[in-house]
C-alpha cells in the first residue's frame, strides 16, 4: 500500500535579516541618545539665556524706576568748557532733607526745606587709577551765581554766603542741587560732569547692605553731643575706639559735630571723609562684581538724586565700574584751603586756586602726572605774572580777584602775584561773564589811589570806577596770554599734608583741634 504524499506547494516565505551585531546596535542607540541630549541641552541653554536676559532687564526696570534726576535747566549755560581734562568731576552732596521718609532718620519736619549736610568735589583723574574727594565746609563763604527759582525766574548773583546756601535757594523741600553745581563751578572753574544727592535714608541704606562700616571714635560720645539742645547728655551712643556701624548709627556718626575735638564743621569733615574711606575700603574688599554692585545699586537709587546724565541703571553702573581699578592708596581726600574769618569759614588762595589748577591739569596730589598720557612729569611751582617792580608795596591794601576768563588758575597765579607784593587777597572767583578781553580794575569811593597802586601789577589793565567798596580785579584774556609756559603748579604743601589716603588707620587723624 501506498502513502500519498501532499504536494501542495508551500508559500512563499520572506526570510528574516540576520540580527545586527551587539556593537552596531549599542552605536546605533548611542546617537540616538546623544542627538536627543544636545536638543535637550540646547532647549535649556536658550531657556537659561532667555532669564538671564529677561532677570537683567528686571533687575534695570527696578532700578531705573528708582533713579531720580533734578531739573538740568537750573545749570548755568556759563559754565567753564568741557573735555578741558580727561578725568571727570563729580560733586556728591549729602542733603539732610526730611522727604520720602527722611524724617524717620534724620528728625525734624517733614515738609522743611532741603540744605546740603555736606558736599565734595570727586575728581577722577583720566588714568583711572587715581581719585581725589575736596571737601567744601557748609559755613565756607562763597559767590552764588545766578540760580533758577522753582517759578521758572532766576536770582541775582549774591557774594559772601555761605555755601550750604546754595542748596536752598528756591526753599524747596528737594533742595536745589542745579544751583549747588553752579556755585561750585563758579568757584573752582572745572567742569562738572555729574552730580549725585544722597539723602539720610539712602546713606542708611547703604550702610546696611555692605554689612555695616569700620569707624573709630577718639573718645565716648552721648546723646547730647548729638543734640546739644538736651539738658542731660543721655545714654552712650558710641564707646571710644574702633567699632562697626551701620543704618542710623552710621547716620549718627558722621552728623556727629560736637563732644569730639573742637566741635567744629570742619572737625565733622575729618570724620565724614573717614568714614567715606572705609567704606569704601568694605566695597572694594567685597568686589565691584555685578553680584556685589547691584544690591549696593538698588540701595543707592531707592533714594538718591543725579543729574541727566548718570539717570539709568547702566550708565550709573557703567561709571561704578570704572573705578575698579583706583587703587585705595591712591584714593585722596582733602579739604579747601581754609581759614575761619569770624564764625564763618574762608577760602585761602592762591592755595585753593592752586589745587584746582592741579585737578585741571589731572596732577595728584603728590604732584605727579595723572593725565594717561606718555611722558608725564611732576610738577613744577610756576611763577607768578606778570612780573612787577619790586618797589610795589600793597601793605593795607585789600583786593578781590575774579577771572573774567575760560582760561582756569589765573585768579590763583595774579592772587599770588599781589601777595608777594603785601596787598591781601580777600577772595578769589569767577567773574560773572568769562569774555573780558582786557584787565579791569574797580574802585569804589575814596579807593582810586589804592586802584592805581594796584595797576602797576597789571599793566595792560583799565581802571573804572564803581559804587561798590573796595577794589576789585577782573581779569582778562590779556593777563591770560601773559602765563608764563610752564608745568602747572603742585597742590600747596599745606593741603598735601593734611590729605587722608582711603587705606589710611581708620583712627588716625579724626578731628580738628
Amino acid at each position: 500500500m501506498t502513502t500519498s504524499h501532499d504536494v501542495t506547494p508551500r508559500r512563499h516565505r520572506k526570510t528574516a535579516p540576520p540580527p545586527p551585531r551587539r556593537g552596531a546596535r549599542q552605536s546605533e542607540s548611542g546617537r540616538r541618545r546623544k542627538r536627543r541630549w544636545v536638543r535637550i541641552s540646547l532647549a535649556i541653554a536658550i531657556s537659561v539665556l532667555v532669564l538671564i536676559a529677561g532677570g537683567a532687564a528686571w533687575v534695570y526696570y527696578k532700578l531705573n524706576a528708582n533713579i531720580n534726576t533734578f531739573d538740568a535747566d537750573g545749570i548755568s549755560d556759563r559754565r567753564p568748557p568741557a573735555g578741558s581734562s580727561k578725568g571727570e568731576n563729580v560733586l556728591v552732596i549729602g542733603s539732610d532733607a526730611r522727604t520720602g521718609g527722611n524724617s524717620a532718620f534724620g528728625g525734624g519736619d517733614k515738609d522743611d526745606i532741603g540744605r546740603s549736610d555736606t558736599a565734595f568735589l570727586l575728581h577722577i583723574y583720566a588714568d583711572r587709577k587715581h581719585a581725589v574727594a575736596v571737601s567744601i565746609p557748609r559755613d565756607t563763604l562763597v559767590t552764588i551765581p545766578p540760580c533758577k527759582l522753582p517759578d521758572g525766574t532766576w536770582t541775582t548773583a549774591r557774594t559772601n554766603t555761605m555755601f550750604n546756601a546754595a542748596f536752598s535757594v528756591g526753599q524747596t523741600a528737594k533742595g536745589n542741587p542745579a544751583c549747588t553745581l553752579n556755585t561750585v563751578e563758579h568757584l573752582t572753574g572745572l567742569r562738572v560732569d555729574h552730580t549725585v544727592v544722597v539723602d539720610f535714608k539712602g546713606f542708611a541704606g547703604l550702610t546696611d547692605v555692605v554689612g555695616g562700616v569700620e569707624v573709630c571714635l577718639p573718645n565716648d560720645v552721648y546723646q547730647g553731643d548729638l543734640n546739644p539742645s538736651r539738658t542731660t547728655r543721655g545714654e552712650r551712643l558710641f564707646h571710644k575706639g574702633e567699632q562697626t556701624v551701620s543704618g542710623q548709627k552710621a547716620l549718627d556718626y558722621v552728623r556727629i559735630r560736637h563732644g569730639i575735638g573742637d566741635g567744629s564743621d570742619i572737625g565733622r569733615i575729618k570724620r565724614q571723609q573717614a568714614f567715606v574711606a572705609s567704606l569704601i575700603k568694605k566695597v572694594k574688599s567685597d568686589g565691584l562684581t555685578p553680584t556685589k554692585l547691584l544690591p549696593l545699586a538698588e540701595a543707592a537709587t531707592k533714594s538718591m538724586t543725579v543729574d541727566p546724565g548718570l539717570g539709568s541703571a547702566a550708565k550709573l553702573i557703567k561709571f561704578a565700574m570704572s573705578l575698579e581699578n583706583v587703587d585705595l592708596q591712591n584714593t585722596k581726600f582733602v579739604t579747601i584751603p581754609w581759614r575761619y574769618q569770624g564764625e564763618r569759614v574762608a577760602i585761602v588762595e592762591p592755595d585753593a586756586d592752586a589745587l584746582w589748577a592741579a585737578l585741571k591739569a589731572d596732577r595728584t596730589i603728590d604732584g605727579k602726572d595723572a593725565s594717561a598720557k606718555k611722558g608725564g612729569t611732576t610738577a613744577k611751582p610756576s611763577a607768578a605774572s606778570p612780573s612787577a617792580s619790586e618797589n610795589v608795596s600793597g601793605d593795607g591794601i585789600d583786593v578781590a580777584v575774579y577771572n573774567g576768563t575760560t582760561t582756569g588758575g589765573l585768579a590763583g597765579r595774579a592772587a599770588k602775584a599781589l601777595t608777594d607784593h603785601g596787598f591781601t587777597v580777600t577772595g578769589t572767583s569767577n567773574a560773572p561773564s568769562q569774555d573780558h578781553a582786557t584787565t579791569l580794575i574797580e574802585y569804589g569811593p575814596d579807593q582810586k589811589a589804592r586802584a592805581r597802586t594796584v595797576a602797576k601789577l597789571f599793566p595792560e589793565a583799565r581802571l573804572q570806577s564803581t559804587t561798590s567798596a573796595g577794589v576789585s580785579v577782573i581779569l582778562g584774556r590779556s593777563y591770560a596770554t601773559d602765563e608764563p609756559s610752564a608745568e602747572p603748579s603742585a597742590v600747596p604743601t599745606e593741603v598735601a599734608d593734611d590729605a587722608r589716603s582711603a587705606d589710611d588707620d581708620v583712627c588716625s587723624n579724626l578731628s580738628y583741634g
